[in-house]
């Protein structure tokens, strides 16, 4: 906040101050979600080029709008990233808009219901499977030839508290996180060569729509004693936020 200030002052003053993304192209997938809309934001601040992918069209135009964007700063892209003919459309459609890609935050992901194993449904399972392993591998399949290409940019996955640990009625989730792991493993090992770097951040107990979710699933109808619980598990005693996440990602890249 107190650097916001010295630079709103600054630039009253006339004098100008760069963000560290001006002009850097940036993919954020799950972009209309609690922690992939944040980030953008983040990004957009400091005035990266953004290409926003999300099922929901609409929400991720709407992200848009509410940044202040214009069209030669975002483009607003539909995608269902468990399909690899659509992930290779919205990253063919970001190199054809702005000429390149910096930085790619492989971010989409869904939490699934809450069930002992032999409940879970295997729907779900498959669900939680396409969209958060394999959407994240897609996306790198056909983002990392690009970064190769340039020799430059650097990626971001969206594990989880949950890829290194395990709670029970979450294995669809934990599973999922767990394995997102392995691939960015494997991807900064194949990637460094190229001088390109992929991380993961894993977020712990982040105040978002997909805990609201996670708490209904828990203890269905008690919210407020849900949070309380969670919150308790949490050393700070507190649910972490988004823009902390989104502090870490920028980073990262």
């Amino acid at each position: 906040m107190f650097l916001s200030r010295i630079q709103s002052i600054l630039f009253k003053k006339g004098v100008f101050l760069m963000g560290k993304f001006e002009n850097k192209v940036i993919i954020v997938t799950g972009a209309a979600g609690g922690i992939g809309k944040v980030t953008a934001k983040k990004f957009a601040d400091e005035g990266a080029k953004l290409a926003l992918v999300d099922l929901n069209l609409e929400a991720v135009q709407q992200v848009i709008v509410d940044l202040g964007l214009d069209e030669t700063r975002a483009i607003a892209l539909q995608a269902n990233v468990a399909k690899e003919e659509e992930v290779k459309a919205y990253v063919d459609a970001t190199v054809l808009k702005f000429g390149q890609i910096d930085g790619f935050f492989n971010n989409a992901g869904i939490e699934g219901t809450t069930k002992q194993i032999e409940d879970y449904p295997i729907e779900t399972f498959d669900l939680v499977y396409n969209v958060n392993i394999k959407g994240a591998f897609l996306g790198l399949k056909y983002v990392l030839p690009v970064l190769k290409k340039q020799g430059f940019g650097a990626v971001v996955n969206t594990a989880s508290g949950a890829g290194l640990t395990a709670s029970p009625g979450m294995v669809g989730y934990i599973m999922s996180k767990h394995a997102l792991i392995g691939i960015t493993r494997v991807a900064a090992l194949e990637a460094a060569p190229f001088g390109i770097r992929v991380n993961a951040v894993a977020p712990g107990i982040i105040n978002t729509r997909m805990m609201r979710q996670i708490e209904e699933n828990t203890l269905p109808g008690q919210g407020e004693a849900a949070t309380k619980a969670f919150a308790s598990a949490v050393p700070m005693g507190r649910y972490g936020e988004a823009e902390e996440v989104a502090n870490v990602v920028s980073f990262l890249l």
